[in-house]
């Protein structure tokens, strides 16, 4: 560490002592308010907008020290859209307005923040959403359907998608929005799953009225900001911070361990050829926020999310086998809407079904595969007959 980075380090943690002696923990809601202030949520943030303009590489030190002292966290498991991916995204493209309105409230979960991009014609092919905004005056008026939007239930904010020109081709006519979701043209409708549960939504939009000041980026720049929230959710997913054994492996480890009974040579044998995968896919993870900590996502992310799918399904197939008859149990299908995803929870057959939506959440498996061909490996793209083709003429 240089002379520099000891005096920044020693400067933070300053600043961390001062923010607990100053406020109280009890209130989570004001305490993170505190912290958003002292520049200490994200510490490579500009000054006034939670951050201190530091090298992402410091955060590590300051939540180190918080969590130490049992401060409370921001409500990841609640708000991970609008942590992992509105966020960074307002931070990037936002004008200072959006910046001001938009960042506090999410770090201190005011706001929950949901994602309205897919839709059913338009899942892993993006850019070809229908759904369309039309300009009136200062404001634009909206009307589509969206699919598969984790949360809305609870969500005040969304960020949203909308074609915005049908005349050029398709990723050239995309248009960037936050929405309110307090408007009355939402409709937010459950999607069952196969575990029982509705953690995703249907969401109609009919003539929902988003003010200009809401746009973020420039008109027909969608395209290019949804990139780098999509860049920011796969590294969310699959590269975010993480102890050993913890995911899907934490509990298969712990069952074998305390369960002597379940154990035979075959399955010894292939644990630990699950763990050691695990364990490899987590040091990847670290290194890549390492890699991170001076700029942007990159399409990095896309191999660490496709490998969180593969080894959580794997992995969840596993467990299943190692119960045997009891592994195919399951306690409850009562239709929930909770308020935050656990991949992990419940017994093995439950994490054995959730583990099924890993591989198209997020982004498919097959288009991470063609990402990571393309913009990592740098293989030659795929042939596309569409992209010079207006979206109005596409055939649908």
């Amino acid at each position: 560490m240089t002379t520099d980075e000891q005096t920044i380090a020693r400067e933070l943690t300053e600043r961390v002592t001062a923010l607990l002696e100053q406020n109280d923990t009890s209130n989570p809601t004001q305490f993170l308010g505190a912290r958003f202030d002292a520049g200490l949520a994200w510490v490579h943030f500009a000054r006034g907008r939670g951050g201190l303009g530091l090298p992402q590489s410091f955060q590590a030190q300051v939540d180190a020290q918080l969590e130490a002292a049992g401060a409370p966290a921001p409500a990841k498991g609640r708000n991970g859209i609008g942590l992992g991916m509105a966020a960074p995204t307002i931070a990037a493209f936002g004008t200072d307005e959006q910046q001001r309105n938009y960042l506090r409230p999410i770090f201190t979960s005011e706001h929950i923040w949901c994602q309205l991009f897919s839709e059913p014609g338009a899942g892993s092919d993006l850019a070809a959403v229908s759904t369309r905004a039309v300009r009136d005056g200062d404001n634009w008026i909206v009307n589509g359907q969206k699919v598969w939007t984790s949360g809305a239930q609870n969500a005040q904010r969304a960020i949203l998608v909308a074609r915005t020109d049908p005349g050029v081709p398709k990723h050239a006519g995309l248009t960037y929005f936050l929405c309110d979701m307090s408007d009355p043209g939402v409709d937010v409708r459950p999607l069952r799953q196969i575990t029982g549960e509705a953690e995703f939504n249907e969401v109609f939009l009919t003539d929902v009225r988003i003010p200009d000041a809401d746009r973020l980026g420039d008109e027909g720049q969608g395209w290019r900001v949804a990139t780098a929230t999509l860049n920011n959710e796969r590294v969310a997913i699959g590269g975010s911070a993480a102890a050993r054994e913890s995911g899907m492996i934490g509990p298969v480890a712990a069952a074998w361990r305390e369960r002597p009974e379940l154990r035979d040579p075959a399955m010894h044998d292939e644990l630990l050829r699950l763990w050691v995968e695990a364990e490899v896919a987590r040091l990847t993870g670290e290194r890549l926020r390492q890699q991170l900590a001076a700029g942007q996502p990159g399409p990095e992310g896309s191999g660490l999310k496709l490998a969180f799918a593969q080894l959580a399904q794997t992995i969840s197939g596993f467990d299943i086998e190692l119960h045997g008859e009891a592994g195919l149990r399951y306690d409850d299908w009562t239709m929930r809407r909770p308020d935050k995803v656990d991949f992990t929870g419940r017994e093995p057959g439950y994490r054995y079904l959730r583990a099924k939506g890993n591989s198209i959440e997020g982004g498919t498996s097959e288009i991470l595969r063609n990402v990571i061909a393309e913009r990592v490996l740098g293989l030659p793209p795929e042939h596309r007959v569409d992209k010079d083709i207006a979206w109005k003429d596409l055939p649908r």
